[in-house]
């Protein structure tokens, strides 16, 4: 378990200011993340990798030549949100574009993906790519919804040797492209890990099992077997991998692999060694020649006591990228020489965006306070419940969804509460708090919640007073604009299986006539409804739809959040009627 912390909630602060000052030769640190101390050299692509805190020695410790340019790091297993990305890649551009480079996690995507079209409009090309290497996530068919792990180094090492040997944007992603074709992982663990502060472990294994083909968040494994030895772990890895090789790829004899034996976290350095000895044997009785083998702990998960192995098969380029010399706090390899010339700034450019806030009538700042007691309720509510979102969540997920709500809803009580202090209307108050909830919150929850907020606030706007009818139409905007961004559809086991009936009630029920109070009631008891209805489902998206038999029988947290939080907001409603 993490036994030396301050505050939980700010671990991964705390965690990133340590490191930054630990490595300062490598690095420097800048708002949500760290760049190459040196900075990116004028002309150059910059390769900007991020993801959850959690994963040490990635992101943050593998900046430096040879590898990535920047990394945006997010709290403890969430996402960084676009405005951390966004910040860190403005920090590292060399003038060339950005790559940004993730795993494939739902919250990840939405975040990268949203910094780089702000990129884009900021003048700043960017183009973006996820690492999908855990074979046990999905199967060869629908290889793009796997997840990353610890094939996320020899991933991100092709693409940023590329961008420093002055390839273009576009052919350094294809090259990333070319490696996460070729990269594959497999993991076991013996136990779970456990978040600061915590008092149990995100999931745990029975005595003498082990859990097989879990990710790198606290999710469960895919199955259970008896606990092998070191040589019997070592032949289910290679096993595993062999049995599913790159389309170019016929057999593996005669082939060359990068290899990877990974520790998770508390896996002995010593263990590691007496897995890899097999591996070694097995690979060469495959007639695999291995380049460059990598043992140690490369991308972890707290304290989870288990390893991966990762293959990724080189042909001449990729072979070529692997070997090139690195410099990172973390990993180092070969000899560089002198750094070229820095086109790094002193200081990052400032933000762009207008933080004035615009004129408002008087009637949009009296509903202005009606919106800030609904987020302090909003946010009081998951306070209450935030260990019963947890528990729900590490039924099949990883057990983070009530920490990142609580971070959440508090950044954005604390941000609606200072714009409701300057004289800002509703919208502007809504618009503030979607994105301190974003930026906060991180995760694909945090995005979602961050668009919900900003779409009502788009509707009641700051000029008029809001009427039932523009907030239904609010709330509609926010359901159409969450399944766009997701993906999800009813059905998926996701929050929208909630938000899509509650905006139709409520919607309906405008329309017959009620006022928004009675319509927000009839709305409130739909998404209770729906939100217990979730149990009976399979998930289709995020972190749990590997472990989709795990959760019948328990609803989906965020549909579960959802629900209680359209209860608490009717609460309000109903004393500022």
């Amino acid at each position: 378990m993490t036994r030396l912390f301050n505050d939980p909630a700010a671990f991964a602060d705390e965690a990133l200011e340590g490191f930054a000052a630990a490595h300062r030769r490598w690095v420097r640190p800048v708002t949500g993340g760290v760049v190459r101390a040196g900075g990116t050299p004028g002309g150059q692509v910059s390769v900007v990798v991020g993801g959850g805190s959690g994963h040490y020695p990635a992101f943050s410790g593998l900046v430096g030549r040879g590898l990535a340019h920047g990394a945006a790091v997010g709290n403890v297993f969430a996402s960084p949100s676009a405005a951390q990305i966004r910040s860190v890649a403005r920090a590292a551009h060399g003038g060339a574009g950005v790559l940004l480079m993730y795993g494939n996690y739902a919250g990840d995507v939405l975040h990268f993906g949203q910094a780089a079209e702000r990129l884009t409009a900021d003048g700043v090309p960017a183009l973006t790519y996820a690492v999908t290497d855990d074979v046990a996530s999905a199967d060869p068919g629908e290889a793009g919804k796997r997840r990353g792990i610890a094939g996320d180094l020899p991933v991100f090492k092709a693409a940023a040797v590329a961008a420093e040997r002055g390839l273009p944007l576009r052919e350094v992603r294809d090259v990333a492209a070319h490696a996460g074709a070729r990269t594959r992982s497999f993991g076991i663990a013996f136990s779970g890990c456990t978040l600061p502060g915590a008092d149990h472990p995100l999931f745990t294994v029975p005595a003498s099992r082990m859990a097989v083909g879990l990710g790198i968040h606290g999710e469960p494994g895919i199955g259970e077997a008896e606990l092998p030895t070191a040589d019997e772990a070592a032949e289910l890895l290679v096993a595993t991998l062999l049995k599913e090789l790159p389309e170019d790829v016929a057999a593996p004899a005669g082939q060359r692999a990068a290899v990877i034996l990974n520790g998770l976290g508390s896996v002995k350095y010593e263990e590691l060694f007496v897995v890899y000895r097999k591996v070694a044997a097995l690979l060469a009785e495959a007639g695999v020649e291995t380049v460059d083998p990598e043992v140690g702990e490369l991308v972890t998960s707290f304290d989870m006591a288990g390893v991966s192995l990762t293959l990724t098969w080189l042909d001449d380029l990729l072979e070529d990228l692997w070997r090139a010399p690195a410099d990172t706090p973390a990993y180092r390899k070969g000899v560089l020489g002198e750094p070229e010339a820095s086109a790094a700034p002193a200081t990052p450019a400032p933000d762009t965006e207008d933080e004035a806030i615009p004129a408002a009538s008087d009637a949009s700042r009296r509903a202005a306070g009606t919106v800030l007691a609904a987020l302090e309720a909003l946010a009081a509510t998951v306070d209450t419940h935030v260990d019963e979102l947890g528990r729900i969540d590490a039924v099949a997920g990883d057990g983070d969804h009530g920490i990142g709500m609580q971070r959440g809803s508090t950044a954005a009580r604390e941000a609606a509460r200072a714009a409701r202090d300057l004289g800002a209307g509703a919208a502007t108050v809504l618009a503030h708090a979607g994105d301190a909830w974003a930026d906060k919150a991180g995760g694909t929850s945090g995005a979602l919640w961050g668009t919900i907020l900003r779409s009502v606030g788009t509707a009641l706007g700051d000029q008029e007073a809001p009427t039932a009818a523009r907030v239904a139409e609010g709330v509609a905007g926010a359901s159409a604009a969450v399944q766009r961004l997701g993906g999800a559809e009813v059905g998926d086991k996701t929050m929208v299986d909630v938000l899509v009936p509650f905006a139709a009630a409520l919607t309906g029920a405008v329309a017959a006539g009620d006022g928004l109070t009675a319509a927000w009631d009839r709305a409130a008891t739909a998404a209770a409804g729906a939100a217990a209805a979730t149990a009976d489902l399979l998930p289709r998206k995020g972190r749990a739809r590997p472990h989709a038999e795990r959760s019948l029988g328990t609803p989906d947290a965020g549909a579960h959040s959802l629900a209680l939080i359209t209860r608490a907001v009717h609460g309000v409603l109903l004393d500022h009627q």
